[in-house]
């Protein structure tokens, strides 16, 4: 049975190395704990880790900071299209 307090690890944003490394900064500077999966796999060979290379890098962190993250990723998204 899982009860709320279990870590579970939640993907809140994918894309290329470098957005997601703007992305992580911001996270960090939240203090928001995440890393990045399929860092370099995702860099030397996106095709094989997505399909068609796109977005192939994802950034994690747990679920206990899904929403506040999704704040900072949703206001990242906002300012780069704005």
């Amino acid at each position: 049975m899982k009860t709320n307090k279990e870590i579970e690890p939640v993907e809140v944003f994918s894309g290329s190395i470098m957005e997601c490394e703007m992305v992580k900064s911001l996270l960090e500077n939240a203090e928001i704990e995440c890393f990045l999966n399929n860092e370099f796999s995702g860099t030397i060979a996106p095709w094989i880790v997505s399909s068609g290379g796109v977005n192939s890098v994802k950034l994690v962190v747990s679920n206990l900071d899904f929403e506040t993250a999704m704040i900072v990723v949703e206001e990242y998204k906002r300012n780069v299209k704005g």
